[in-house]
Parts: structure tokens; sequence; C-alpha cells
């Protein structure tokens, strides 16, 4: 049921994203062709004109970086918290099933729009003495990393990893802490979109307190025989808050359970 569940929420967040992506490419295109081609021109019009496709340019790229938020936040409402929630909450699955299906369908989202703004960038920025230059680069960069020891290419390596494993959690428990708020804030009788957004803010009082008192109490405790540095401390920085940014999810995916299972108004 869970594959189900995913294959309703792409097709429906598919005819939202894929237009914008389009959009992106089209504004990156006409953004390269003012730079190389209007900018250069006499004509005030046509300089005019070069400036308004850059700047739609940055516009496409800020909407398409906010509408997977935006999306995220609408599916999850309406489909879970408005009338269609009477449909969706009598099917054969879970409510675990329908978080993790919102869930992993955001996730996925996420991802293919950091790819494609990266894309729209180079297309934006494409030119075939860029491009050679950025191959050159590449090619000095690889000839330096060969001669490094490879305890400092593991370590590289491992540190990439980690980044991106970190970014990916922190969105997954962005989503889950925005699950959480309007699955409380919809327990109430009346005022329930004024209450979510009490309990988002609640909530992130309380993850910023939480987070910031105990980096304060870990500054005083003495680990015997613990002495990390370089990058090992480096190491060990992102592992610890990757492992806070999964314990605050899971938190916040067990409130968005309990609310749902227990104390969800839809009237």
């Amino acid at each position: 049921m869970l594959g189900k569940l995913m294959k309703h929420e792409f097709r429906a967040t598919r005819r939202v994203m894929l237009p914008l992506y389009l959009i992106l490419l089209v504004t990156a295109v006409a953004a390269n062709f003012s730079t190389r081609m209007l900018f250069d021109s006499r004509h005030w019009v046509l300089t005019t004109l070069g400036t308004l496709l850059v700047i739609s340019f940055g516009v496409a790229v800020a909407g398409v970086c906010v509408m997977p938020v935006l999306l995220m936040v609408q599916r999850f409402y309406k489909n879970l918290l408005q009338d269609e929630g009477y449909i969706m909450l009598t099917l054969p699955a879970s409510i675990h099933q329908h978080v993790w299906a919102k869930l992993i369908v955001s996730a996925a989202w996420f991802v293919v729009t950091v790819v494609v703004v990266i894309a729209a960038g180079c297309v934006m920025a494409f030119d075939i003495g860029v491009i050679r230059d950025f191959f050159e680069g590449l090619w000095d960069l690889l000839w330096e990393l060969r001669k490094l020891e490879a305890f400092y290419a593991f370590n590289g390596v491992g540190y990439l990893a980690e980044l991106a494993a970190l970014a990916f959690f922190g969105l997954a428990a962005m989503c889950l802490q925005f699950y959480a708020a309007l699955a409380i804030g919809h327990s109430a009788a009346n005022h329930k979109m004024v209450c979510s957004v009490g309990a988002f803010f609640a909530l992130q009082f309380a993850t910023q307190f939480l987070a910031s008192t105990g980096l304060y109490q870990l500054s005083f405790v003495n680990w015997p025989g613990w002495q990390i540095s370089g990058m090992a401390a480096i190491h060990v920085g992102m592992l610890v808050a990757l492992v806070c940014v999964v314990v605050y999810g899971a938190i916040f995916y067990a409130v968005t359970v309990y609310f749902l299972n227990r104390r969800l108004n839809l009237e």
C-alpha cells in the first residue's frame, strides 16, 4: 500500500514541479543569452531586456527552491487534515504509511530540486571557454589529489558523505516538524490553522532551547581518555549533529503519528 500512496503523491506533485523545472531551464537559457549578447548591446532597450531576463532567472530559482516546501505542507494539509482526510484515512493503510509516503516523496523532490538548480546554473553559465577551464581545473585537482596520502582522500570523501547525510536528514526532519505542527493544531476544535502556527513556533522554540542547553552542558563534560582534535574532531562533530537531527526528527514523527491516530479532529 505504501507504493500505491507514493505513486499517488508523485502523480499529484509532478503536475506542479515538472512545469516549474521547465520554466527554470528556459529562463536559464534566456539568461545565458542575455549575458553573452544583450549586455554588450548599445541599445538601452536590449540591455534592459537582458537585465529582466537575468532577474527572471533569479526569481525562477527562488520559486523552485521554495515550492517543494510549500507543496509538502499543502499536500499534507489538504490530503489528511481537510475533507480528503475522510477518504484517505479509510483506505487500508496505516497512519505510518500515509506519513512515510508523503515524507519520502517530499524528500525526493528536495533532492531533484537541488540537481535541477545546479543544472540550471550550469546552463546559465554555459560557455565553451568556461567548460574548458572547468575540465582543466578538474584535471589539475585530480592530479594534486594523487599526491596526497590515502588518509586525506578518505577523510575528504567521508566529509562529503556526512554532509550529504546531514542535509538529507535535516530536510526530512524539517518536513516532520511541519507535519507535527499541523497534526497538533488540527486536534483543536476551533482555529486549527492558528493553533498549527502556534504549535510550529512552540516546537521550534523547544528544539532550539534543548539544542543550546545540550551543547552548553556538553562543554563542561570531561571525557576521560578522549583527546579528539583535527580531522577526527570534525568527523565526531558531524556524526553528533547527524544523531541529533535523527533524534529530533524521530520525536516529530512520533508526535505526528500520535496526534493523527488519537487526537485528529476533522470536523
